[in-house]
């Protein structure tokens, strides 16, 4: 399981969203990445990017953190929140972002002005949905790691598509094969609670929409997931 969060972070790390060119080891570093989301973010007037590059300074399955921390606060259980729910959440969560920003947020999806927002519209926004393009290459992706087509794959799997040797932690001496795939496979189970020490088929298609919210261009997309797979 420990295979997630160094794929994860090198394929993640690779595209730099139009940014970096692509490169055969598609390592870069952690801090790199955060700059090129931090500019993103100082860059665009929409408040939903805005929101969506500040969540991805946190790594690409924080979207999906923060539809955990939303449903914490949805005590009526009917999927909806106020401004104020809403604000409090993210807060808590930790995303830098103003209220201001925010709060027009939440007018995009108070589509009725209720007052009520649907925080499951709200996380198909952020994160939108994979085209056909990016769906069969991720699809692919799975599939070559779910060697024996059982649903899931492990750490054992991913030892045999995954090269750890080009993972740059592992060329400076930070960390040991073990390490690396620990890590991995952390960016797919974040949540400590719930980690299996397998990776679904759904945890890498959220994983990777959690990528694909923050790459324009679907050839970059592609070329990662081929890469970073070895397909």
């Amino acid at each position: 399981m420990q295979i997630r969060r160094a794929i994860a972070l090198d394929i993640l790390c690779i595209i730099r969203f139009n940014i970096l060119k692509p490169t055969k080891t598609m390592a870069v570093d952690r801090e790199e990445l955060k700059k090129t989301m931090k500019k993103k973010m100082d860059d665009t007037s929409s408040p939903i990017e805005k929101f969506r590059y500040a969540c991805l300074l946190r790594g690409p399955m924080s979207i999906k953190g923060v539809g955990r921390t939303f449903r914490i606060y949805d005590d009526d259980g009917n999927k909806s929140l106020n401004l104020e729910e809403f604000t409090k959440g993210i807060h808590d969560y930790g995303i830098d972002i103003s209220d201001q920003v925010i709060k027009e947020v939440f007018q995009q999806f108070d589509k009725d002005g209720s007052g009520q927002m649907s925080f499951d519209e709200f996380l198909i926004g952020l994160r939108g949905t994979l085209n056909e393009t990016r769906t069969k290459a991720v699809k692919e992706a799975f599939k070559k790691a779910d060697k024996n087509g059982d649903g899931y794959f492990t750490q054992a799997d991913m030892k045999r598509v995954y090269k750890v040797t080009e993972h740059p932690k592992y060329k400076k001496g930070e960390w040991d094969e073990n390490q690396v795939f620990q890590e991995f496979l952390k960016s797919f189970e974040p949540d400590e609670s719930k980690r299996d020490g397998t990776v679904t088929e759904e945890e890498f298609f959220e994983y990777y929409g959690g990528i694909s919210a923050s790459i324009d261009n679907d050839d970059y997309f592609v070329l990662m997931i081929k890469n970073a797979w070895k397909i």
